[in-house]
């Protein structure tokens, strides 16, 4: 989310900084679908990514963010261009990546990029990061800027790590009192955000994928899948294994024939043991259930997602 990024790529017109160089356009043509519209994964929801934000969800309140934070900025006098949400999307929709949560699905992309991921996903629009004054570090911040061990020189790095060592933001500026973790805080405060939420979902989609993997119907369709690959010329104990070599065999951009000839074979062995359709339905069996034994702070996580997008929305 934009408010827990370390917004490097900014601007201002004080004189004491650099000018950015204009942000990147969002194309949206390469923004992830919610559910797959082909493969093996075609049309496949788990249970849980009812209770995660869909990533066009995300951009409109990492948006509404930018648009607060950047008003924020503004009366303390600084004019200042954040970083774009949307620019360099992810390759699913949410972090259960349903894609490839069992191994590579999508035939289609098999066959061109082996188990890479496809060049347009691939690519990182790199932005520009520009050397913030101490002052709109803590005005954004609400701390000190850290001394970066090296300067950043693109992407979306940050002068604001983590790891740094940082002291609290002097109390105010012009006269007008600091805002409590910043501009970014504040921003936060404004929709309301919880950023607890994901964090839970996340770890019950991380069980459920390790819950159902003992399940003796996921058990056979691997054993068989792993039967079927080796009567093909393979030696993959599981689907994931099949991925390491693959990607393991190429230089990272272009997939070699081999590489190709392994993603085929397991998406053929894929359809002939069902594995996808049946790793789904264990692993959604396990969902159903956790869903039900959290059921009272899931729901408190799914109107807190409607009242922040509702919030979102209303941001102009």
């Amino acid at each position: 989310m934009l408010a827990t990024i370390t917004l490097g790529a900014c601007s201002s017109s004080g004189s004491s900084s650099h000018a950015a160089k204009g942000q990147a356009p969002v194309d949206r043509s390469n923004w992830p679908a919610q559910t797959p519209a082909s493969g093996l994964a075609k049309g496949l929801a788990l249970p849980l990514e009812a209770y995660m934000t869909a990533y066009a969800d995300q951009v409109t309140v990492d948006t509404a963010l930018r648009t607060l934070q950047t008003r924020c900025m503004s009366e303390y006098g600084f004019t200042v261009d954040l970083p774009r949400p949307g620019v360099n999307p992810p390759a699913s929709s949410n972090s259960i990546n349903i894609e490839r949560r069992y191994g590579i699905t999508d035939r289609a992309q098999a066959k061109r990029y082996g188990y890479l991921l496809p060049p347009e996903l691939r690519k990182h629009t790199d932005q520009e990061l520009p050397d913030l004054p101490d002052v709109q570090v803590e005005v954004l911040t609400g701390h000190t800027k850290p001394e970066p061990v090296a300067a950043p020189t693109g992407g979306d790095g940050s002068y604001f790590g983590a790891s740094e060592k940082t002291e609290p933001a002097r109390a105010e500026h012009n006269g007008k009192k600091l805002h409590k973790g910043g501009c970014i805080g504040w921003s936060q405060q404004q929709l309301k955000l919880d950023e607890l939420d994901a964090g839970f979902v996340s770890q019950l989609a991380s069980r459920s994928l390790s819950d159902s993997r003992p399940a003796k119907p996921v058990d056979k369709a691997i054993t068989d899948w792993s039967a079927c690959m080796k009567a093909k010329g393979h030696k993959a104990a599981d689907p994931f294994r099949a991925m390491e070599q693959g990607l393991a065999d190429g230089d990272g951009d272009h997939a070699t024939k081999n590489a190709i000839a392994l993603a085929s074979d397991d998406l053929d062995c894929k359809k002939q043991t069902r594995l996808i359709k049946v790793w789904f339905q264990e692993e959604s069996a396990v969902q159903k259930r956790l869903i039900k034994e959290n059921k009272d702070r899931l729901a408190a996580v799914k109107a807190r997602m409607s009242e922040i997008l509702a919030a979102a929305k209303a941001v102009k």
